[in-house]
């Protein structure tokens, strides 16, 4: 079994090879994942500006849980309905580094029931 420590250090490494080729714009910002052991959070960056347009977390949500995939879908139509708010449509989906299954999977899905086009 792999430390939680190493663990960490391969992600960030897979998501710094993944930002290389992937960047958020003004017409087509990039939906970025960050999962913890208790709660999702997702934001909407503009990196041409370096400016977060929207966020969402179950922290800030207040969820009872945030770490199951119940949560993570909530999560993924919260951040899809503010998105569409300010009028965005269309977004690069980052995984931040995760595999995309699971909770990751759940909130990109949920992202995409509710209107997100990725």
């Amino acid at each position: 079994m792999i430390p939680q420590r190493k663990r960490n250090e391969i992600r960030q490494r897979v998501h710094t090879r993944i930002r290389r080729r992937l960047t958020g714009t003004a017409e087509r910002p990039r939906l970025s994942i960050y999962r913890s052991l208790d709660h999702i959070y997702a934001q909407v960056i503009d990196d041409s500006q370096g400016v977060t347009l929207v966020s969402a977390s179950t922290l800030a949500a207040k969820a009872k849980t945030g770490g199951n995939v119940a949560a993570a879908k909530e999560i993924g139509k919260l951040i899809a309905e503010r998105a569409k708010e300010k009028g965005i449509q269309k977004v690069v989906f980052d995984r931040g580094g995760y595999l995309y299954h699971g909770r990751v999977k759940a909130l990109a899905d949920a992202a995409r029931e509710a209107g997100l086009e990725f």
